[in-house]
C-alpha cells in the first residue's frame, strides 16, 4: 500500500490545539437570544408556580418560556419542558431568554427566587423502584429505543411490561438447563457486581444554535452532535415538520463518547420558532451534570459453575440497569456479551431496566458492555483462581471462536478474541516477578460491531485535487481516515484530498459516529466511490492515450501506461477535460453506496500490574498493556490514539468515577472538582499491541476500534486488585474505602 497502513497526522488536529477550530459556542447571528434553563430541583414535584413575571423585569430579558408556551407549537414540542409534574433533579422547567448571557444568568436567578415547588415521593433506587407500591416515574409501557440501543445496532425483541411499572423492558435468553448444571458444579462463584453511573466527561458542554428562516421557515440547527440525521429526522418530528424543513449544521464537538447524540436540540428549534429570533443554548457545567444523559449503573447477579476438572458447565445472571426516568438502557448488546466471550453450555440471562427519579441514561462508550464485561471478566479470574487454573491459559480453553452460538443463538462471525488471548500471553508483563502487595490482572472484552448503510461522493477538480463528501461526523480522526482510503484508491497523496463533513441538505446519507461503525461502513463507501472515480479518470485517460484502462495505472497523481513510463496524463489534465465548456466527457464524480449486513466484532485484551497500599486502600497502576484486534490500521497513529483513550477511560470507570445523590435525590458530584476524572499521573505507561485479523467487509480488511478498548479496563484492574491482597472488590469505582471494606471482609 501507499498511503494507508502508515501513521499520518489527523488533518484537523493543528486547528485544535490552536484553538482555531470552530465550536458552536462560538457562533453569534444577528439578534441572538441567549437561553439558561430552570431546573427542577427536586427529583419529583409538582410545579407550583414559575416566577416569570420576576425574570421578565430583569433588564435584558426578552422572554420567559414554559411548556404551556411550548405548547402552542404541537403536541410533539409538549414533552420538550417538564410539565405540572417533574420527574428528576435536573429536569428543565422553563427556559429564559435574554439579549447577553449575563441577562440571562440573572434572570434564570429571578425565575429561581420566583418559582415555587412541591416536593413529592420519589424512588432514588432500584430497590426502591421495584416496591410493588412504589410511586410509579412514568405511566406509559412504551418501549422506546434510546440512544444507547441506536448506538449498539444489535436487534433483539424485548419484552414490554402488560402495565404501568417501574420495571420498563425485558430481555432474556437462555441455552440448556442453567439451574440443573449449576446444581451439579463442582465449583461455583457467585457474586453481586455493581456499578455506577458515570458522565461521559467530554470538555464541551452541550451546546445549540437555531435559527428560523423568516421566509421559507426553514429550521437550522448547528450543533456538536454525532449523529446530524438522527437529530434532524427527531426534531422534525418532535416540532412536526418535515424533514426537508431542517438543515442540521454539524459543528466540531469537544468530545462525546456517545453523550453527543441528541440532547436539547429539538428545544432550541422549538425556541426559535417561537420567538422568531436565533437562540443560543450552551449548558454550564453544573447543568450538562445535571440534565444531560450519563451511562447508566448496574447491578449484575451472577453465578458461574465448572466440574473439577475446569470445563466449564453454566452461567445464570440477571443484569439490572437503573434506566433513570425513561426506558432505553441496552439490555440487549450487554446479556450478549455477559454470556458470548466463554463457550457455556448452559446458561441462562435474564436484563431489566428499572426506571428510577433520575435524569434518562443514553450511550456511554460501549453501551452496557463494560458493566457486563467486568461481572464476567471478574469471576472467570476467581474461577480459574479457585480451580488453580492460569487466568489466560483458562479462557483460551473456553473462548468462544467463528461459529460459536452467541447467547441469542447466531453464530460468532470472523474475529480475534483467541488472536488477542495469545498477544497479551507473550507480553513481558505476563510473567514479570511481582513486589509486595502487587498483583497482576487480565480482562478481555468485546463489541460485536455496528452495522449502517452509507453513501459518500468523491469529486475531482480541475488542479488534481479532490473532495471526499460524507455525512458522517468526525469525532476520532475519521476525516483523516477517509482521506488515506480515497488517496490509495485514487493514487495521490493525501494532501491531495480533502474531506467535508456537510449539512444534512447537501450530506449523502451516513448513521451517526458511534457504535465503532463509521470507518467499516462509510468508509466502505468512499473506497467505493473513490473506485468510481478512478473508473472514470481511467477511462478518460484511455481515450485520449488510445490505451485499454487495464494498461493504465495512477501513480503519484499521473496516469501512465504500465511499463511506459514516459507515457502519462497528469490527473488535473484529465478532470479538467471533464469541466470546461466543450468537454468530451462528463465530470470526474464518483459515487459510492453500501449497506454492509455483516458484523465484524472487535476484541481487546487488557494486563495491569497494581500495588495496593494496605494502609490506605489505595490503588497504584504501575504497568499496562492493551492487545486489540484492529482488522486493519488504515492509520496506525489514530488506532493507538483509540486504544490509549480507551483504557484513561477505562481507568475512570474503574477508579474513580461516579455520579452521587444525596437522599433526598440532588446530584453531589455536579462539578468538575467533586466528579473524579482520571488525570495524567493516574496512567501509567500503556503498551498498545495492535493484532491484525482482516474484516472480509471493511475497506481494506479495517473494523471499527473505538468500542473495545474500554471495556475491559475496570475488570482488570479489579482482578489486579485481587492477586495483590487477595480481596476482591466487586463494585466500581475500586475507591480505597471500598478496597478497605474488602480487605476487612477478606480478615474475617
Amino acid at each position: 500500500m501507499a498511503v494507508i497502513g502508515k501513521s499520518a497526522r489527523r488533518i484537523e488536529g493543528l486547528e485544535k490545539i490552536t484553538g482555531a477550530a470552530r465550536y458552536t459556542e462560538d457562533l453569534r447571528l444577528p439578534g441572538m437570544l441567549h437561553a439558561r434553563l430552570l431546573l427542577s430541583p427536586h427529583p419529583r414535584a409538582r410545579v407550583a408556580a414559575v416566577g416569570a413575571e420576576a425574570a421578565r423585569a430583569v433588564p435584558g430579558v426578552a422572554a420567559v418560556v414554559t411548556a404551556a408556551e411550548l405548547a402552542r407549537l404541537g403536541a410533539g414540542a409538549r414533552g420538550l419542558l417538564a410539565g405540572a409534574i417533574t420527574r428528576y433533579a435536573g429536569e428543565p422547567v422553563a427556559v429564559v431568554l435574554a439579549a447577553t448571557e449575563q441577562a440571562a444568568a440573572d434572570g434564570l436567578e429571578a425565575l429561581r427566587g420566583a418559582s415555587r415547588f412541591e416536593a413529592l415521593p420519589a424512588v432514588m433506587t432500584i430497590d426502591e423502584a421495584m416496591r410493588p407500591d412504589a410511586p410509579l416515574v412514568r405511566e406509559s409501557t412504551e418501549v422506546e429505543e434510546g440512544d444507547a440501543q441506536a448506538h449498539a445496532t444489535v436487534a433483539v425483541q424485548t419484552q414490554r411490561a402488560e402495565r404501568p411499572s417501574n420495571i420498563a423492558n425485558r430481555v432474556t435468553f437462555s441455552r440448556g438447563n442453567a439451574g440443573e448444571a449449576l446444581a451439579q458444579a463442582r465449583v461455583v462463584v457467585r457474586r453481586t457486581y455493581a456499578t455506577s453511573r458515570i458522565h461521559q466527561g467530554y470538555l464541551e458542554p452541550h451546546a445549540t444554535v437555531a435559527t428560523t428562516d423568516p421566509g421559507t421557515g426553514e429550521l437550522t440547527i448547528y450543533t456538536a452532535t454525532q449523529g446530524t440525521f438522527y437529530v434532524r429526522n427527531e426534531v422534525a418530528s418532535a416540532l412536526g415538520l418535515s424533514q426537508q424543513q431542517v438543515r442540521v449544521v454539524p459543528m466540531t464537538v469537544g468530545g462525546g463518547f456517545g453523550g453527543k447524540i441528541l440532547l436539547f436540540q429539538p428545544l432550541a428549534g422549538a425556541l426559535t420558532r417561537l420567538v422568531g429570533r436565533p437562540v443560543r443554548l450552551v449548558l454550564t457545567r453544573a447543568d450538562d451534570f445535571a440534565a444531560t444523559e450519563p451511562g447508566p449503573a448496574s447491578r449484575i447477579e451472577l453465578e458461574l459453575g465448572a466440574e473439577a476438572s475446569g470445563a466449564l458447565l453454566t452461567l445464570r445472571a440477571r443484569i439490572i440497569f437503573d434506566a433513570g426516568c425513561e426506558p432505553g438502557a441496552p439490555l440487549s448488546i450487554a446479556s450478549l456479551m455477559l454470556g458470548g466471550y466463554y463457550k457455556f453450555p448452559n446458561l441462562e440471562i435474564e436484563a431489566v431496566e428499572v426506571l428510577t427519579n433520575k435524569p434518562k441514561t443514553g450511550a456511554y462508550r460501549a453501551p452496557g458492555v463494560p458493566q457486563a464485561t467486568f461481572a464476567i471478566e471478574s469471576a472467570m479470574s476467581e474461577l480459574a483462581g479457585l480451580l488453580g487454573e492460569d487466568p489466560i491459559a483458562y479462557r483460551l480453553r473456553f473462548a468462544a471462536a467463528p461459529g460459536d452460538p452467541q447467547p441469542h443463538g447466531r453464530p460468532w462471525p470472523k474475529m480475534g478474541l483467541r488472536q488477542v488471548l495469545e498477544a497479551l500471553d507473550r507480553h513481558p508483563l505476563r510473567r514479570r516477578p511481582k513486589g509486595p502487595d502487587e498483583g497482576i490482572g487480565v480482562a478481555i472484552g468485546g463489541w460485536p460491531g455496528g452495522l449502517e448503510s452509507a453513501s459518500a461522493c468523491v469529486r475531482a477538480n480541475t488542479d488534481g485535487t479532490f473532495q471526499v463528501v460524507m455525512g458522517a461526523v468526525d469525532i476520532t480522526g475519521t476525516a483523516t481516515t477517509m482521506a488515506l482510503i480515497a488517496a490509495e484508491v485514487l493514487g495521490v497523496p493525501p494532501e491531495r484530498v480533502r474531506v467535508i463533513t456537510a449539512d444534512t441538505h447537501q450530506a449523502p446519507y451516513a448513521g451517526m459516529s458511534g457504535g465503532s461503525k463509521i470507518t467499516y461502513t462509510v468508509g466502505s463507501a468512499v473506497r467505493l466511490a473513490a473506485e468510481d472515480a478512478r473508473r472514470q479518470i481511467l477511462a478518460i485517460a484511455a481515450s485520449h492515450l488510445e490505451a485499454r484502462t487495464e494498461d493504465l495505472e495512477i501513480v503519484e497523481g499521473t496516469v501512465r501506461v504500465k511499463g511506459s513510463p514516459t507515457v502519462t496524463l497528469p490527473v488535473a489534465e484529465i478532470a479538467a477535460m471533464s469541466m470546461r465548456f466543450g468537454a468530451k466527457y462528463p465530470p470526474v464524480f464518483g459515487q459510492g453506496n453500501t449497506v454492509i449486513t455483516r458484523q465484524s466484532p472487535g476484541f481487546a485484551g487488557h494486563l495491569v500490574r497494581v500495588r495496593v497500599d494496605r494502609e490506605t486502600g489505595a490503588v497504584h497502576l504501575l504497568e499496562y498493556a492493551i492487545a486489540q484486534d484492529v482488522g486493519f490500521a488504515i492509520n496506525p497513529a489514530a488506532v493507538q490514539g483509540q486504544m490509549l483513550g480507551g483504557v484513561a477511560q477505562g481507568i475512570g470507570w474503574g477508579l474513580f468515577e461516579r455520579m452521587a445523590y444525596d437522599e433526598s435525590g440532588s446530584l453531589l458530584t455536579a462539578t468538575l472538582s467533586d466528579y473524579a476524572l482520571p488525570r495524567a499521573p493516574h496512567v501509567p505507561r500503556v503498551d498498545t499491541i495492535m493484532v491484525e485479523v482482516p474484516s472480509d467487509d471493511g475497506p481494506f480488511g479495517a473494523k471499527g476500534v473505538g468500542e473495545p478498548p474500554v471495556i475491559p479496563a475496570a475488570a482488570a484492574i479489579a482482578n489486579a486488585v485481587a492477586d495483590a491482597v487477595g480481596a476482591r472488590v466487586t463494585d466500581l469505582p475500586i475507591t480505597p474505602e471500598r478496597v478497605l471494606a474488602a480487605l476487612g471482609a477478606a480478615a474475617d
